[in-house]
């Protein structure tokens, strides 16, 4: 008998974070993993969620989350601190709770390489952890070299504001600073990329910005794609909510940058060079800087995974999920990485028990604000696809056009309601 989901069931499920239930986790095993050590290297949405999600699987799994800061800004929601509508306390989250509640050991500091053959992490601090099964989570790192004049310095000028804290506050400040009557500027990379924050819901939040601070303000999207998820949604919104303040320029039509100019505040493509106020420079993004060191990536820049268990294709022993991972079509977004750390821990929770892995389902949902009281969203259901992972069939839904504000005011307190239950989810 096929089951039909309509777009508001997959959204129920993502919030209520019921993935798991999707792939049997938290169900008894028949062997113990007693005295196993699982390591998990970066403590995001997917490093966090699975190593609670491995302690529910199995308590006797000994589990190791290591984790450079003591406070894990969440890059969901971070455009609401960016556009001054959050304070960034607001996304910042420590990680007392997930330990105290999952009896989860906490290292704080930097894992600078990993040893297959020996089994063991080294931290910057001269401490090696020995493990059995390794969980590498590390989100993403940035492609500088790929953007000519784009660089950790630059930076300090055009913020990317996509790793959250310090540059959400940054491009917040320059808002605040820019000129009425200037241009804020958003390159947008090849997908695919991290996502929240996303690049159009920015666009958006900013329009909502200067439309009450700065009128007669522009927002120019440079993007190196031709279309995005969405598009027709967010199309109609920037129509009513900010005619004439947004304006997007595709790829094909001279939207792909090639050099950046700090110093002049300029941005080149195919087409011309464009001059703002404020640039928000989203630079190419691949796999954090551990899994390349770790041999763990393509020539994508990514990680190939086994959609089952996520288990690196490069080597054994070693799991891959979040931002870093080749997942088939899951988007690199939260909502991924925390269905994928579920997937995951169950996983490797029967492979430590000697048990078969099971046939996983994944669900994603993705929120964007258009204004505080505007929302879209775009959900689905996720299966394995031979050897990658594809939306079910029937199982995509995107938020609907022409509808009444009402609707896209629920739409906006759902994303906020999603916001709180998926941290509750990964960080309690």
């Amino acid at each position: 008998m096929t089951q039909h989901f309509t777009r508001r069931d997959f959204l129920s499920l993502a919030a209520a974070g019921t993935t798991a239930s999707l792939v049997g986790l938290g169900r008894a095993f028949a062997q113990s993993a007693q005295d196993k050590r699982v390591v998990v290297i970066g403590g995001g949405f997917a490093g966090a969620t699975c190593a609670k999600y491995l302690r529910r699987a199995d308590p006797a799994i000994q589990v190791t989350l290591i984790e450079r800061q003591r406070n894990y800004v969440t890059p969901p929601s971070s455009n609401l601190v960016a556009t001054g509508l959050r304070p960034l306390s607001a996304i910042t989250l420590g990680y007392d709770k997930l330990s105290r509640n999952h009896g989860i050991r906490m290292m704080y500091g930097n894992a600078v390489s990993i040893d297959p053959a020996a089994k063991k992490v080294a931290l910057e601090n001269g401490t090696s952890l020995p493990y059995d099964r390794l969980v590498v989570a590390p989100g993403i790192d940035f492609k500088y070299s790929a953007l000519e004049g784009y660089s950790e310095q630059a930076a300090a000028v055009m913020p990317h504001a996509w790793k959250a804290g310090p540059q959400t506050e940054l491009l917040r400040r320059q808002l605040a600073q820019m000129p009425n009557g200037g241009t804020v500027i958003i390159t947008v990379p090849p997908a695919p990329f991290r996502c929240p924050p996303g690049p159009y819901e920015r666009a958006s939040l900013i329009a909502y910005y200067l439309k009450r601070n700065k009128p007669k303000s522009k927002v120019l999207i440079l993007d190196a794609n031709d279309s995005f998820a969405a598009q027709a949604g967010f199309m109609e919104a920037w129509q009513t909510l900010y005619p004439n303040m947004i304006e997007w320029v595709p790829g094909s039509k001279g939207g792909r940058i090639i050099k950046v100019d700090a110093k002049n505040l300029t941005v080149s493509t195919d087409s011309g060079q464009h001059r703002g106020s404020v640039i928000n420079v989203i630079p190419p993004q691949k796999a954090g800087d551990i899994a390349d060191k770790a041999s763990l990536t393509d020539e994508t820049g990514w990680c190939p995974v086994d959609p089952g268990s996520f288990e690196s294709t490069r080597q054994k022993g070693i799991h891959v999920i979040g931002d870093s991972s080749i997942a088939g079509l899951l988007p690199k977004s939260a909502a991924a990485a925390n269905s994928e750390a579920k997937v995951c821990a169950t996983a490797i929770a029967s492979l430590l028990a000697g048990r078969p892995v099971g046939d996983p389902s994944f669900v994603n949902a993705c929120y964007a604000l258009v204004s505080p009281t505007y929302g879209l969203s775009i959900a689905g259901v996720y299966g394995r696809a031979a050897d990658s992972i594809a939306p079910l069939p029937g199982a995509l839904g995107v938020s609907p056009l022409k509808t009444p504000a009402a609707y896209r005011a629920k739409e906006a307190r759902d994303a906020d309601g999603w916001y709180q239950n998926i941290v509750a989810d990964s960080f309690t």
